[in-house]
């Protein structure tokens, strides 16, 4: 954390320039989080990230949510058809909507699911066979069979998922959770993405204070005796040295707030710098994987140069939201078959399907499942007919979510989808109505927690959304 002992009173460019030299990725992402923080809470001398009181008792404390980009496949993993499998390689039953394209369509016919499917614990969930792993929790899964979007458009879709907005630049579901309910760790952001693929637009906090935003975390370290964070601290300067420059700097800081009297910017500064600091010495120890186990790492397949690497992601998402942070989101790419679906599918699932299951077991044996809500989707599904012979085009009207512990009934299933897979036609759950849930189970009321902005109130499921309490425990 070197900053020049030289400097005079910071201007923004100054400030840029001295944290650059020694913060640290994350810390000075965070730093440069919080500088419009102050708009809300410098009145009253609360932190920005203070916990707050919910809207009524939460069900869950915290969200891990499992990004699987792409849109997986549902009839192929958690949506068994009987009819579909019968009719793989006849002509369609249904007609085409007219208004989406058909580019690898021409003369398609059904595809069959490309594995077997069995049923899995006392539930009797039908799941796929590509994941054996995943199926040890069915009695813990609350399977969406009829989740339902507005685009089949990956950039458009992803926004919608994460922000509740097709378009417009609004704030993401992470960074309302951290404006409602504030964080259980002031050491650490309240809004972690690992490895995120999705665009900054999709963890922005938009036009809610900056400190909401999610802190990316862009790399994950090749083992466990490697750092995941690089450049997360200056071994070269000792801490005291960095703890007296930080006071020189903050003492100049609050010498120029003096002058102004007011500043929302540089009250944001001040407080980024102490954010920074303590981050530095909480953050180490969390990235720090080589202190679990061997059983742990094996736990979650950290080792195995198939899923060592997804293995590591979510193994951090434990520890950060062991940690407090309230919002941890962890992304894997790859699920857009449009073609060479039966080798290309199997091979996500190999991937994913240990650290997941890993990441459940852990969570539970910890006592963590219970107020943890684990999230597990896409941004759509796949269509019951062949792309390109051997894939499947995008599906926003009918696919599979699921999600486990906080508050949420397991090994059951809510919505149906038509014979084929391809329309939600009982129970369908709305992105709009997925969010509202979301926010019911962490104890806030999707309808009160709001922000003026543009001269009207904005929130999570701008005018729509219903909470799906049938899935509640």
């Amino acid at each position: 954390m070197q900053i020049p002992a030289h400097a005079t009173i910071p201007s923004r460019r100054d400030f840029l320039q001295a944290t650059s030299c020694g913060f640290g990725s994350l810390a000075l992402s965070a730093m440069l989080q919080q500088q419009a923080a102050a708009e809300t809470h410098a009145d009253n001398g609360q932190s920005p990230l203070s916990t707050r009181q919910p809207h009524f008792r939460p069900r869950a404390k915290r969200i891990i949510f499992l990004f699987m980009a792409g849109g997986p496949s549902q009839m192929d993993l958690y949506d068994y058809k009987p009819r579909l499998a019968q009719g793989s390689g006849h002509p369609l039953p249904y007609q085409l909507p007219e208004t989406e394209a058909t580019v690898g369509l021409d003369n398609t016919r059904l595809l069959g699911p490309v594995s077997g499917f069995q049923h899995q614990g006392e539930c009797g969930l039908h799941m796929s066979d590509m994941l054996p792993h995943t199926a040890r929790h069915a009695d813990e899964l609350c399977v969406l069979r009829a989740v339902q979007a507005d685009s089949p458009n990956h950039p458009v879709a992803i926004r919608q998922l994460h922000t509740g907005n097709l378009f417009d630049t609004v704030p993401s579901m992470g960074s309302w959770l951290s404006y409602g309910l504030g964080t259980e760790n002031q050491q650490l952001p309240s809004y972690i993405t690992i490895l995120p693929a999705e665009g900054e637009r999709n963890f922005s906090s938009a036009f809610l204070p900056a400190i909401h935003q999610g802190t990316a975390i862009q790399h994950v370290g090749s083992s466990p005796h490697k750092a995941p964070i690089r450049h997360l601290t200056d071994a070269s300067i000792p801490q005291d040295v960095q703890r007296r420059r930080i006071d020189l700097i903050q003492k100049m800081n609050r010498r120029q707030l003096e002058r102004l009297e007011t500043d929302q910017q540089m009250e944001g500064v001040i407080e980024s710098f102490e954010l920074a600091f303590r981050m530095q010495a909480e953050t180490p120890r969390l990235v720090n994987l080589s202190e679990e186990s061997k059983e742990t790492l094996s736990l979650y397949g950290i080792g195995d140069k198939t899923t060592g690497a997804f293995g590591r992601q979510c193994l951090l998402a434990r520890r950060f939201a062991e940690a407090g942070v309230r919002f941890v989101q962890v992304s894997l790419g790859g699920w857009d078959h449009h073609n060479r679906i039966a080798t290309g599918l199997p091979d996500r699932c190999r991937t994913s399907d240990k650290p997941v299951a890993g990441l459940l077991t852990d969570l539970k044996s910890r006592g963590l499942l219970d107020d943890t809500l684990v999230l597990w989707g896409g941004e759509f599904g796949r269509t019951p007919h062949a792309q390109n012979g051997d894939g499947r085009e995008h599906n926003h009207h009918g696919f599979t979510m699921w999600m486990a512990g906080g508050g949420v009934q397991g090994g059951i299933t809510h919505g149906v989808t038509d014979d084929f897979g391809y329309y939600g036609i009982e129970n369908q759950v709305h992105i709009n109505d997925l969010h509202a849930t979301i926010l019911h189970l962490m104890g806030l009321d999707h309808e009160r927690l709001n922000f003026e902005h543009h001269g009207r109130p904005f929130r999570l499921t701008d005018v729509a959304g219903k909470v799906v309490k049938e899935i509640f425990a």
